[in-house]
């Protein structure tokens, strides 16, 4: 496997668990037990990997000679929950 690729898989699962850990760990401590701390860390370690997941979609477009909806599809995935792990399953 291309290093290129296998680089955008472990952006990929990092961006999916950060988002995860925010809507699951950091936003409850944050609205439930008045803890905001957490998600200043987490959203902003997600914010990075969200925009290098972006970018790295971007780039397996190119090499992968993905057509443009199947770009607007992997991007789209990295708003959902769970996204990203379907894109990389079925599109890498």
């Amino acid at each position: 496997m291309d290093t290129s690729v296998k680089t955008f898989k472990i952006i990929s699962t990092l961006e999916a668990i950060s988002f995860l850990v925010l809507l699951c760990i950091a936003m409850p401590l944050k609205y439930i037990w008045d803890m905001p701390e957490m998600v200043s860390i987490v959203g902003m370690a997600h914010g990075i990997l969200f925009i290098a997941y972006l970018i790295g979609a971007y780039f397996m477009k190119e090499k992968l000679n993905w057509s443009w909806s199947i770009l607007a599809i992997v991007m789209f995935c990295s708003v959902i929950p769970l996204g990203p792990f379907y894109a990389e399953k079925k599109y890498l």
